[in-house]
């Protein structure tokens, strides 16, 4: 599930995306962070995550960096100012 997911956003990224102007008001970009969501929690849990992000991603919105969080959570991830390292034992991802 997580791969087919995965294959849907990189589409949109390959073949809708370039069509419009770069909108997105955070970094990483909204699908980038989608796909990271997926990787890291799941597909359920991260296509919540990345909706709730899309939903965040409007033009009264500051914006700027808003890394996957470690841990689920479908707010604005606040405390990582640098890429978190999601590997824990032996590169299993965190769940």
């Amino acid at each position: 599930m997580k791969r087919i997911m995965i294959a849907l956003v990189r589409g949109y990224q390959r073949f809708i995306s370039p069509l419009f102007p770069p909108s997105c008001r955070y970094y990483p970009t909204c699908s980038s962070y989608m796909i990271q969501a997926i990787q890291v929690h799941g597909a359920f849990k991260g296509l919540l995550m990345g909706t709730a992000r899309i939903l965040r991603c409007h033009p009264f919105v500051r914006g700027g960096i808003d890394y996957v969080p470690r841990n689920f959570s479908l707010k604005r991830n606040t405390v990582d100012k640098e890429r978190p390292n999601y590997t824990f034992r032996k590169g299993v991802p965190n769940k």
